[in-house]
């Protein structure tokens, strides 16, 4: 299958979480992208394609960063 992968990262939570930060003009990006590479590109119809997010949220206290992956965002 082709993956696009959109990937977002904070530092602490504060703010929030980093995939909080895909809104809907960003979402609008990615499918641009990725209608202009499929374009290009020939994907085969049986692996498709889909999207996903990746979020990482690094600590300032020597933890190693939280990783969370979505498949099909």
């Amino acid at each position: 299958a082709c993956v696009f992968v959109e990937v977002r990262s904070r530092t602490g939570d504060e703010l929030g979480h980093p995939l909080e930060t895909i809104g809907g003009k960003k979402r609008a990006r990615i499918i641009r992208a990725a209608r202009l590479y499929l374009d290009e590109v020939e994907v085969r119809a049986p692996a498709g394609f889909r999207f996903d997010a990746v979020g990482v949220t690094f600590h300032g206290d020597g933890r190693p960063p939280t990783v969370e992956h979505v498949e099909n965002a």
